[in-house]
């Protein structure tokens, strides 16, 4: 016979609702008693009945079913204590967050009033300040910029040194080697008789 499927629902009958808890008490303690045993963990079960009568089950041995409470407590007041914890770094974070959107727009605002922009609200004190930061910053660039032109004449002057010691090197190898073409010249020089006129005729 198939078993009907139980509605969640309060038992009117006085009856059939205490027969149903007594059974289902006595199905949840054997649940609780395997399930310490074959996973070994601590369980803890407090009933109370429908008349007020106390059912518990603990698992721990050497100690009776509060130690396994006080241990639930003190679970709880870490847990919450590590959840408030994590609120307060979110809080914490936000507010870094704002902090540095608020830098950044003042940063902003200070680079587009360098560049001349946005000067209309500027008072003329805020206009002095701008004026001797960009003084400040033309001095650096300038100092900056003659630097540069300083160590690029002096790089020059190194690649005209070499330049030069490379010219003398190739004028005396140009040297040597024009005496050396003359002598050849000069061996293989042969005397010829110039003759001018119809050349002779020869009588065989």
């Amino acid at each position: 016979m198939v078993r009907g499927k139980t509605q969640m629902k309060r038992i009117e009958n006085d009856t059939s609702r205490q027969v149903t808890f007594s059974k289902r008490r006595n199905g949840l303690l054997k649940k609780a008693f395997e399930l310490s045993v074959l996973c070994d963990a601590e369980v803890a079960l407090i009933i109370f009945s429908p008349r007020g009568k106390l059912y518990e089950f603990s698992s721990s041995r050497c100690y009776s079913i509060n130690k396994t409470v006080e241990r639930y407590q003190k679970k709880v007041k870490d847990l919450s204590l590590c959840s408030r914890g994590i609120q307060d770094n979110t809080q914490h974070d936000k507010h870094g967050t704002v902090g540095i959107q608020k830098k950044l727009e003042h940063l902003e605002i200070s680079k587009r009033k360098l560049l001349g922009d946005c000067l209309d609200a500027s008072s003329v004190e805020e206009l002095n300040q701008i004026e001797k930061q960009l003084d400040r910053s033309l001095t650096k660039i300038r100092a900056r910029k003659n630097q540069l032109f300083r160590e690029q004449i002096e790089q020059l002057r190194e690649e005209e040194k070499c330049l030069l010691k490379e010219n003398e090197r190739l004028r005396e190898q140009c040297g040597i080697e024009e005496r050396g073409s003359t002598r050849k010249d000069d061996e293989n020089e042969v005397e010829t008789e110039l003759f001018i006129g119809p050349p002779e005729r020869r009588i065989p």
